[in-house]
């Protein structure tokens, strides 16, 4: 594995960033995008069934997919920029909000993680403690203190409300925030995943790599009436996911589950999951889900995606081939390099965001 010169992983993402999982909202599909011949080959026909009947509706859909393509391509330099202008010029609401206090923690969690770090610590005995939905190996847990939401929501919307540069959380949600830019990975999201999310994820989802969790995007998401309603069918760029409802007032926009993403559509049942405010839902990366649409008010989700270099190394979670990496900022994608420990071959970016 490659360090740099304070001894820390070097993390990379995976090429399939510029080309792969392409959301286009109007027709709630993602796809892949190599040339207008191979677009055209793979998805007219399917976009036809989805109501894109026209030339000039064909055309818009491909204008749609260059300016993506040209946002990812300026990712990286775009979020450096606006860190730049935040750290300048963005004065916080709750600046002790940006460090993980125990205090943030309700009392049902600190007893989970207590338990999950003893000696006698075992996957029934964790399950015992946790509360199972219908949805196969999805789990509730209170995380939060009621107060602390509180103020974590209020200095996101100060934050919103400030007119310092903002981007999008990833290809699907087109309001939230970014929390890395806005300075909360150090002091809050690294401890939360090294000291309290890990030993639960190490019994819960060893199997997918919960065991060694390294790396994480945090970010928040906003729905409300009058902009992003609800989230579509997906899975996540991630091998852990946990999702916190901070608040505030909203009706319905539950959660939905299906099976994992190897898994045809068809050959789903989908199960509802209600999303109560201060509680977190934890789940595999991989396993399908989206949101239903809220009826009133607003909702503000926490959203940690958790990620194993171990588990991503061998196989990139989002374009299901081996990884081909170039070094990237942060953590990156959450991908380490070769085993041997000489860097990976050099290549475009890939990082799904």
């Amino acid at each position: 594995m490659k360090n740099n010169e304070d001894g820390k992983d070097v993390f990379y993402n995976c090429s399939c960033f510029m080309t792969d999982n392409i959301f286009l909202e109007d027709y709630k599909l993602h796809v892949r995008f190599l040339s207008e011949r191979q677009f055209r080959s793979d998805y007219q026909t399917v976009l036809k069934r989805f109501g894109c009947l026209s030339d000039a509706q064909f055309d818009d859909v491909l204008r749609k997919i260059t300016d993506e393509v040209e946002r990812r391509t300026f990712l990286v330099a775009k979020s450096a920029e606006r860190i730049a202008a935040i750290r300048e010029g963005y004065k916080p609401l709750h600046p002790h909000v940006y460090n993980l206090q125990e205090s943030y923690l309700a009392a049902e969690f600190k007893q989970i993680v207590n338990y999950c770090r003893s000696s006698e610590a075992n996957t029934e005995g964790l399950l015992g403690l946790l509360q199972a939905e219908s949805a196969p190996r999805v789990y509730r847990l209170t995380v939060f203190t009621k107060s602390f939401c509180d103020e974590l929501m209020e200095e996101l919307e100060h934050f919103e409300q400030s007119p310092a540069p903002k981007g999008r959380p990833n290809t699907m949600n087109h309001y939230g925030i970014l929390l890395n830019e806005l300075g909360f990975d150090k002091g809050f999201f690294t401890p939360l995943r090294e000291q309290y999310l890990r030993p639960i994820t190490s019994l819960l989802y060893t199997d997918c790599g919960g065991h060694c969790l390294d790396s994480h995007k945090a970010f928040a998401v906003k729905y409300d009436v009058h902009e992003d309603l609800d989230l579509s069918y997906h899975y996540d760029n991630a091998e852990v996911t946990l999702n916190v409802s901070l608040g505030k007032d909203f009706t319905e926009g539950n959660l939905y589950f299906g099976d994992m993403n190897q898994v045809p559509l068809s050959e789903t049942e989908c199960s509802e999951v209600e999303h109560r405010v201060t509680e977190g839902l934890l789940h595999r990366g991989q396993h399908m889900h989206g949101a239903l649409p809220i009826s009133s008010g607003q909702r503000w989700n926490l959203i940690v995606w958790m990620r194993a270099s171990q588990e991503r190394n061998k196989l990139c979670p989002m374009c299901k081939r081996t990884p081909t990496l170039e070094e990237g900022p942060g953590f990156a994608d959450g991908f380490t390099g070769g085993s041997d420990g000489a860097p990976p071959p050099q290549n475009s970016s890939c990082t799904l965001t």
